[in-house]
């Protein structure tokens, strides 16, 4: 597979998805671009000298122009929370960090599809959506795929059983007021709840505890190691292989609503169809009245914190 991907910062999520991509065959042209000259070109280096195991790959240290041609734009730049800082404080920083890079990059390349992967990632994407002038459906916020990978890996262990055979999914926004919709959890087909009957013997399983177990897996993470930076890779970088295949896949990324169980000009994680062109369209899913009522819930917390930023 033959295309071009540029990614913006060279942070841990953005050296390690410049890293991943490059042992992969999604990519044969990576440009890496970071307001730290120095950092990015070491990251570029580590990782070219890594690359004569794979078919033959270009890596750089770019600038803006340097994307010019682009399939995908990955967007990662953006500081972490620090001590005493609120979510109001830290959100505001981010933005501006991307209203910074939005038009240079934009300018660059008006025709990539753009993975936006800073946080609070919904935000962020409801932003530039706003700022950039590029077409809605080649904007795709990276949403909920880390939390539904999360909750797949906790029914996995719970239910021994491969995350593969797992249909599960983490709704509205990319934070503490995530769901899990239940009533549409499967495993290979079969309804979670119907599946002790099938295969008896299995502790039961505490919903709560494991919408807790997704939405803090993060803070322990980076209680423990400092950041989180592999998993939500992979699921970029699947994210990548899916926008340039050939048909459309089903993921929970994040995109702008228009009406969609009753929510407006806000961006949050529902069922989408992602392909070539980027997002194809929303899945209407059926939700309960109870679940419609929670992704309302986490669609108004995230209009809260847009009301209280400027743009």
């Amino acid at each position: 597979m033959s295309s071009k991907v540029t990614i913006i910062g060279a942070g841990s999520v953005g050296s390690t998805i410049a890293y991943t991509l490059s042992g992969e065959d999604i990519a044969s042209e990576i440009v890496m671009i970071d307001i730290n000259k120095e950092k990015v070109q070491g990251e570029v280096m580590d990782i070219e000298q890594g690359t004569c195991f794979r078919d033959p790959v270009s890596i750089v240290a770019g600038e803006y122009e340097d994307a010019k041609d682009s399939d995908i734009v990955i967007i990662t730049s953006g500081i972490a929370r620090k001590p005493g800082q609120t979510r109001i404080e830290l959100t505001q920083t981010n933005v501006n960090i991307l209203k910074q890079i939005t038009p240079e990059i934009v300018k660059a390349a008006p025709n990539a599809l753009y993975i936006i992967v800073s946080n609070p990632v919904d935000i962020m994407t409801y932003v530039f959506t706003k700022i950039s002038g590029i077409p809605e459906n080649q904007i795709i916020g990276s949403g909920t795929i880390l939390d539904s990978a999360r909750l797949r890996c906790g029914l996995s262990e719970h239910f021994k059983v491969a995350q593969r055979n797992i249909h599960a999914y983490v709704f509205g926004e990319h934070g503490d007021t995530s769901f899990i919709p239940w009533s549409a959890a499967r495993i290979a087909g079969v309804n979670v709840d119907d599946y002790y009957e099938m295969m008896p013997g299995f502790e039961k399983l505490d919903k709560d505890a494991m919408l807790t177990y997704v939405q803090k897996s993060g803070g322990k993470i980076i209680a423990n190691k400092g950041a989180t930076f592999y998993a939500v890779t992979r699921g970029v970088c699947k994210l990548c292989s899916i926008l340039m295949a050939a048909s459309e896949s089903v993921s929970t990324v994040s995109s702008m609503m228009h009406g969609e169980y009753g929510i407006e000009d806000v961006c949050l994680s529902t069922l989408a169809l992602v392909g070539p062109k980027g997002v194809h369209g929303k899945v209407p899913m059926k939700l309960t009245d109870e679940e419609v009522e929670k992704l309302k819930a986490s669609a108004e917390a995230l209009k809260s914190v847009i009301a209280q930023i400027e743009l």
